[in-house]
């Protein structure tokens, strides 16, 4: 499961129209961490009077740490914001695919270690929902709130059926035809339903996938290699904290049902669907994904807004009934 960045997410903005994105860069930091040998950066949006614990963001395996400065500023007036390169991921080193998701949850905690965060309310938008679920499955201290969105307890079929074709693609170096099947894959079918910004979207993904690094594709082939071999679930417990999960009603990659048995492991879990959404909900829905995030994260209500579908408890739907 790889998130595409698109073009206005992916590196610190320079000459743009519009409004600034806040906060100030002086509230910026920077920090460069090694974890197992493998050098790896996060980045650190400061908030000095924050309403809540600090947001860790963990995205796709495309994304890297600039990938949510388009939703800060919504997000970053709620508290600190933390981003990173994982080892593998974005600008940090090589990660051989021999390194399973244990060993990048570990590398998150060596992180929060590191910038001194003792616990951080947490999500996780694919790839990311990956690392972060088995992160809090590992180090239950560190988690405040679990947040996740376009997200499975299994691999979907759609993409273990193209990983193999996608590499062979990759491999002869024709990154057209390989950007063309990935948008297929993230994008739903324009006549499953109405989708904000769809056209729009596909095209700025078509054109991330085509300008691809060599770097960027060895970590993508090595990605996909990983994900296959080690799997994107361990049915480990899951800590009791506020958790909700989200996709976006046509999500064909991770689909609601997929998000649902997900929240029905997950002790109290809400779910929900953002409305004109698919896999990408972050992307073609920002300003309201940033919201449903943030309002979740401050203890705020997220029943009945107008961008979603009612909540749902999945997990007190599958409980034993009472004797």
């Amino acid at each position: 499961m790889r998130t595409a960045v698109i073009a206005a997410q992916d590196s610190p903005r320079t000459g743009c129209s519009g409004p600034p994105l806040p906060p100030a860069p002086e509230q910026v930091e920077e920090r460069g961490l090694a974890f197992g040998g493998f050098a790896y950066t996060c980045r650190i949006v400061h908030q000095s009077a924050p309403r809540t614990a600090p947001l860790l963001l963990l995205g796709g395996s495309s994304q890297n740490r600039y990938s949510w400065q388009s939703h800060e500023k919504w997000l970053a007036p709620l508290c600190t914001l933390i981003t990173v390169d994982l080892p593998g991921y974005g600008s940090s080193d090589f990660l051989p695919a021999r390194y399973d998701i244990d060993f990048l949850a570990d590398a998150v905690r060596h992180m929060l270690v590191e910038i001194d965060v003792p616990e951080v309310n947490l999500f996780g938008g694919c790839f990311g929902e990956v690392v972060g679920l088995r992160f809090a499955q590992r180090h239950p201290e560190f988690v405040r709130r679990l947040v996740f969105a376009g997200a499975a307890i299994r691999l979907p079929g759609l993409y273990s059926e193209a990983v193999p074709q996608l590499s062979q693609t990759l491999a002869r170096g024709d990154i057209e035809q390989a950007a063309d099947g990935l948008v297929r894959l993230f994008m739903s079918n324009p006549g499953a339903g109405k989708v904000r910004r769809h056209a729009a979207v596909a095209r700025l993904l078509q054109r991330q996938f085509v300008n691809q690094t060599p770097d960027e594709i060895s970590k993508a082939v090595e990605h996909n290699t990983r994900l296959v071999t080690h799997g994107c679930y361990r049915p480990l417990p899951v800590p009791v904290v506020p958790s909700l999960v989200f996709t976006g009603e046509y999500d064909t990659l991770c689909t609601p049902q997929m998000g649902r048995e997900l929240a029905a492991t997950m002790p109290g879990a809400l779910f929900t669907t953002v409305k004109e959404a698919d896999h990408l909900v972050t992307v073609e829905r920002r300003q309201e994904s940033a919201d449903l995030i943030g309002r979740f994260c401050t203890d705020r209500p997220v029943d009945d807004l107008p961008y979603c579908t009612p909540v749902e408890s999945p997990c007190a739907a599958h409980a034993p009934a009472p004797v």
